[in-house]
């Protein structure tokens, strides 16, 4: 089984940066995928952002070029550099690691209002 815990988040002014990062643990010789999705009110849990195994990056359109995803196999943990934050970045970001199954993290909130 492989395990996530996520830390980083909180409120900032739009323009401004945050940073998320997430530990795998237990069995991570699984993960052939590791990613952020977000999860707005009322809205669909959406990817925001995934790397694999092998080093391929995908990133939502909204998310171009301010958004950087990056990855530590050594450590297990993948971060998420996020940029000129706007509000409508606001929601819960959730770690997502495809393993065996695909497992979540608890979520952080991220809110980005004046």
């Amino acid at each position: 089984q492989v395990q996530l815990v996520e830390s980083g988040g909180g409120l900032v002014q739009p323009g401004e940066s945050l940073r998320l990062s997430c530990t795998a643990s237990g069995s991570t010789f699984s993960i052939y995928r590791m990613g952020w999705y977000r999860q707005a009110p009322g809205k669909q849990r959406e990817l925001v952002a995934a790397i694999t195994r092998g080093g391929n990056i995908n990133y939502a359109d909204s998310v171009k070029g301010r958004f950087t995803i990056s990855r530590n196999l050594a450590k297990n943990t993948v971060d998420l550099q996020m940029n000129s934050l706007k509000p409508e970045d606001t929601a819960v970001y959730y770690c997502n690691a495809d393993a065996l199954n695909t497992v979540w993290g608890q979520g952080t909130q991220v809110t980005v209002s004046s």
